[in-house]
């Protein structure tokens, strides 16, 4: 199926809600999507980026994944 069709489909079946709550969540969503702008990165931009990354590494500058989801349990 491609874009425009699941387009259709959403506000078609969003149409059909009569829940308010729910309308409400699908707001917050849409204006969430709205605020959310993503510049994709240029080559060279990538480049530095992983040499940063990699000399992070190198430098004993990370975090275990186990370190960060301890943070948040």
């Amino acid at each position: 199926m491609n874009l425009e069709a699941r387009k259709i489909e959403f506000i078609q079946e969003f149409l059909k809600l009569q829940s308010e709550a729910s309308i409400s969540r699908l707001e917050k969503i849409l204006r969430k999507e709205k605020d959310v702008s993503i510049e994709p990165m240029t080559q060279d931009e990538l480049n530095e980026r992983i040499d940063q990354s990699e000399d992070d590494f190198k430098n004993n500058r990370f975090k275990s994944s186990s370190a960060l989801l301890a943070k948040y349990e």
